[in-house]
């Protein structure tokens, strides 16, 4: 996901189609104003920021996007559209929109959908360790050994997953919660211990839940949600 990082000069120059000298009068004289308040020359701006220059606006905030989104099992978590079954072709929006936090074509489950793109490091940044809960069905019946190691950590990759936490739902079926995100990482763990993962499906991301969300449907966060995503913190 890409965010607006062009200086305010660079900005000026570009959309008032003057030379970089204008653009540093223009500033340094506070004609330029970022939200109502004078620009600072190497200030980089954001999406929603709104620019105006001599009261002229010529940058509007853009307005943001937050999907919640049951990626069915066989989607793809990505926008190209040379991959097939991409999340451009399964979601057919007007509005473009960025993944934050993927899951394999396999998987299944919540994914947060957005054109803000502060929100991907909010979520997947590695060093911020955002819980996220997972469903997770095996091919056999679970042991409290298995159960204990999931929890406790497992070497996959050369490193030992950070400790999650984890029960048990059924004979063949437990919830988890990771607050990392290493490649294909819970089928990477139950490899280890000799288990085939048949169903994944992620119920949480952070304070963000799937709930009645059905596979291939999507619906806006409400204000509630949105704020939240916005306020969080690293773990």
């Amino acid at each position: 996901m890409t965010v607006l990082t062009s200086s305010l000069k660079y900005f000026v120059v570009q959309q008032m189609r003057v030379s970089n000298k204008e653009a540093i009068q223009a500033i340094l004289a506070g004609k330029v104003l970022v939200n109502g308040e004078i620009g600072r020359l190497h200030q980089v701006l954001q999406p929603e920021d709104r620019v105006s220059v001599a009261d002229k606006i010529i940058k509007e905030p853009t307005a943001f996007i937050y999907l919640a989104y049951y990626k069915p099992r066989g989607i793809e978590s990505t926008l190209n559209p040379q991959i097939a079954d991409n999340l451009l072709h399964a979601l057919n929006l007007a509005e473009r929109v960025y993944p934050v936090g993927r899951l394999d074509k396999e998987s299944e489950g919540l994914m947060l959908l957005t054109n803000n793109g502060k929100i991907f490091d909010l979520i997947s940044h590695p060093e911020r360790h955002q819980e996220k809960e997972y469903l997770v069905t095996v091919d056999k019946p679970l042991t409290e050994e298995a159960i204990a190691r999931l929890a406790a950590g497992i070497v996959i990759m050369g490193q030992r997953t950070r400790p999650a936490v984890v029960a048990q739902v059924d004979a063949t079926s437990f919830k988890i919660i990771l607050t990392q995100g290493l490649n294909r990482q819970i089928r990477r763990m139950c490899y280890k211990l000799g288990y085939q993962v048949e169903r994944l499906v992620r119920l949480r991301m952070a304070s963000l839940e799937l709930g009645d969300l059905k596979a291939g449907e999507w619906r806006p966060l409400n204000e509630n949600e949105i704020r939240a995503i916005n306020q969080l913190q690293a773990l």
